[in-house]
């Protein structure tokens, strides 16, 4: 920890800190949405429980399995053949700002489902919700870990893990 000779040392301090402060507040930001596009590019191929508003997803339909074999790939893991579902998921961080998504419109079908004549066609299989949903923890972490060693003046680039 570092220690102030004089309350002008710690005012000196403060002021060096606060100087850098929109930089650190942009690479939070960044480096959380990070953490919520590898979260969502690993929940690609495992099937998933329900977690808060978004639903588990469905077995693969027996038509879908039988497709995949004849094309080459394995029979059962959803959402992943080629991966380029999961190469498709960006990060754009603006300031305090970012977004996670992709522009493949199969990461949409997927994430919400679609309907044929009203009815299902694919059931919604979310990926990029629960992964935001899922990062909150893990983003207040590596928040915290960040902003301690901003204030303290020592490597928030890539903090210390203070908190686990």
């Amino acid at each position: 920890m570092t220690e102030f000779k004089s309350f002008g040392a710690f005012a000196k301090h403060l002021l060096r800190t606060a100087v850098i402060g929109e930089e650190v507040s942009h690479h939070i930001t960044a480096e959380g949405a990070k953490i919520i596009q590898r979260d969502a590019q690993a929940k690609l191929g495992v099937y998933q429980e329900a977690v808060g508003p978004f639903p588990e997803w469905a077995e693969l339909a027996d038509s879908t399995k039988a497709d995949r074999v004849a094309q080459g790939f394995t029979e059962n893991d959803p959402l992943r053949r080629s991966g380029g579902l999961a190469e498709s998921i960006e990060v754009h961080a603006l300031g305090n700002d970012a977004v996670v998504g992709s522009q493949d419109p199969v990461a949409l079908w997927q994430e919400e489902g679609t309907t044929q004549g009203g009815a299902p066609h694919i059931p919604p299989r979310p990926f990029l919700g629960p992964a935001a949903f899922g990062a909150k923890r893990p983003i207040g972490v590596m928040a915290a870990n960040t902003m301690v060693a901003w204030i303290a003046g020592k490597g928030w680039l890539r903090p210390a893990k203070l908190i686990e």
